[in-house]
């Protein structure tokens, strides 16, 4: 039963900001944290850029998403024969004002469905205040209830000291260094044209207060069917790190759309039981013609 648990509870995770869409799955630092930090999840995956001695997630102008924009993931979970809802995960971006600068105030909200509360109940709350000119991340705010444990951190990030100031304490940090949140919204604006299968994409990302340095892989392209039709779509896999809930052997694919507003539309990964899946199931307010959208065939 702990080890059903324990898979599921990863599940749940997945909710925290999947897709953001994502790549944050891949942080957890061990099994023992998981009690500790249970947000590193969101996220996921939208970079694509050779292995390159610079950083490539400094300065960037925004052609992807604009303020309005709102985005809902359905997460499953399989085993065997059972294929269960778990949740939904919804991103909505508006324009706010901080410290003087205009900004996208981008919110995660993520939430089991109350058939699932039972077992593990998840109300969690990410937001994160991106400067509309730089993409870098000014703040972000993590408030996340989770079966018994609560959590809230408010980060501030100085990208001229490099430095972060959070709830518990002053921490250093990387140039051009992102928050889970921040991460998606800037990897959404890579040209991904410009990139071959096997490129690696190196990359900083600031979670649990504590700085990473992860990479994804870029597959190739290809055609996926979802519940919303069938798409044109990017295709990689991110790096799964030893230590976290992930065994070193487990696979995470992701799939974005390939058109100029690279929406996640899937994200798949096998666990120790069973497997997980985060669909996108809405969006609205794009900024950019759905060209990758096929129809419904």
């Amino acid at each position: 039963m702990m080890v059903q648990k324990n898979s599921i509870i990863k599940v749940i995770y997945y909710l925290q900001l999947v897709c953001y869409l994502i790549l944050i799955i891949l942080i957890y630092k061990t099994q023992l944290k998981l009690k500790k930090s249970v947000y590193t999840i969101l996220l996921l995956p939208l970079l694509f850029i050779t292995l390159l001695s610079t950083n490539n997630f400094c300065g960037t102008k925004n052609t992807s998403f604009k303020a309005g924009e709102s985005i809902t993931y359905k997460i499953y979970y399989h085993f065997g024969k059972m294929n269960a809802s778990a949740g939904e995960v919804t991103f909505s971006t508006k324009l706010d004002s901080y410290q003087g600068k205009t900004v996208y105030h981008v919110i995660g909200d993520g939430k089991t469905y109350k058939s699932y509360d039972w077992f593990f109940k998840v109300r969690d709350v990410y937001e994160s205040f991106i400067d509309t000119a730089t993409l870098l991340p000014l703040k972000f705010v993590r408030n996340v209830h989770e079966g018994s444990y609560t959590a809230f951190n408010n980060v501030q990030f100085n990208h001229n000291t490099n430095k972060a100031v959070s709830t518990r304490g002053v921490y250093p940090i990387k140039d051009c260094t992102q928050d889970v949140l921040s991460m998606i919204f800037y990897a959404r604006n890579i040209d991904y044209n410009k990139y071959k299968p096997l490129d690696k994409i190196p990359f900083t990302m600031y979670l649990d207060d504590e700085s990473f340095d992860l990479s994804i892989k870029y597959i190739g392209k290809e055609k996926i069917k979802i519940g919303q039709g069938l798409f044109k779509a990017i295709k990689f896999q991110p790096q799964l790190i030893k230590g976290t809930l992930f065994k070193e052997d487990e696979k995470m694919i992701v799939w974005v759309t390939d058109d100029a507003n690279h929406i996640p539309l899937r994200i798949e990964s096998e666990i120790t039981v069973g497997a997980i899946r985060a669909d996108v199931i809405n969006f609205k307010n794009v900024l950019n013609e759905m060209s990758s959208y096929l129809g419904r065939k």
